[in-house]
């Protein structure tokens, strides 16, 4: 058996080395060889659309009309977003619009107010 230790991510036994970085073939993630063990991984970096950095409890506008799925209601420019929570995924933003509730966005349609 190899003597890699397993995927942080989806605990997987078969990574594999590649230069400097170990990659798990099921999921795909990539870390560093002598990388300490759940350092950054901890944390979720989750990026606006102009860079800036995102975390929970943050304020945003939506940057672009956004069509709410199912629905004919459109989320105009400009609406205000409180982040609840910051998520893996797709959509990677759990927050509050106004006038609309509860939702997930993807954080490129928003930037940090």
């Amino acid at each position: 058996m190899s003597s890699f230790p397993p995927c942080p991510k989806c605990k997987s036994e078969y990574t594999y080395e590649d230069g400097e970085l170990l990659i798990c073939p099921e999921c795909a993630h990539e870390w560093q060889k002598n990388a300490a063990a759940g350092t950054d991984e901890d944390q979720l970096v989750v990026r606006d659309s102009n860079g800036n950095l995102l975390a929970d409890g943050d304020n945003a506008t939506v940057i672009k009309d956004l069509k709410i799925k199912g629905t004919s209601s459109v989320i105009k420019v400009g609406t205000k977003v409180k982040i609840v929570r910051l998520v893996e995924g797709d959509h990677d933003l759990d927050c509050k619009v106004d006038g609309h509730g509860a939702m997930m966005l993807k954080s490129e349609f928003v930037k940090k107010a």
